[in-house]
C-alpha cells in the first residue's frame, strides 16, 4: 500500500504562484508513476503532470512551460510548481501513485488539495 498526502493549496491572486507537495509513504519503491491531477467543479478529473520512475515527465497543453513537477527521492516527495496561476487553474489537486508489483497494478490517490485562484 501507498499513503498520499498532499499539502501546499491555498488561495492565491491570478498572475501568482504556488508549489504544492505530496508526500508519499508505505511501500514506495512499487511507485512506477506518480502524477498531478485537478478537478474543477462541474469537470472531470484531469492530468496535469506525471513523473516516472525513471524521470520521465509530460504536461498538459494548458500547464506547459508555467507548471513544473519534480521528486526530492530521499525526502520521497512530488511537487507540483506553479507559475503563472490563472482562474481557469482552480480546482482540487490531486496526486496519484501508480505501484506494480509483477502483473499486479495499482493506484493510488491523496485526499486532494484546494486552488482558489481570485483577485
Amino acid at each position: 500500500q501507498v499513503h498520499l498526502v498532499e499539502s501546499g493549496g491555498g488561495l492565491v491572486q491570478p498572475g501568482g504562484s504556488l508549489r504544492l507537495s505530496c508526500a508519499a509513504s508505505g511501500s514506495i519503491h512499487t511507485i512506477r508513476v506518480m502524477g498531478w491531477y485537478r478537478q474543477a467543479p462541474g469537470k472531470q478529473r484531469e492530468l496535469v503532470a506525471p513523473i516516472t520512475e525513471g524521470g520521465s515527465i509530460l504536461y498538459a497543453d494548458s500547464v506547459e512551460v508555467r507548471f513544473t513537477i519534480s521528486r526530492d527521492d530521499a525526502k520521497n516527495t512530488v511537487y507540483l510548481q506553479m507559475n503563472r496561476l490563472s482562474p481557469e487553474d482552480a480546482a482540487v489537486y490531486y496526486c496519484r501513485a501508480r505501484t506494480a508489483v509483477l502483473d499486479d497494478e495499482n493506484d493510488w490517490w491523496g485526499q486532494g488539495t484546494q486552488v482558489t485562484v481570485s483577485s
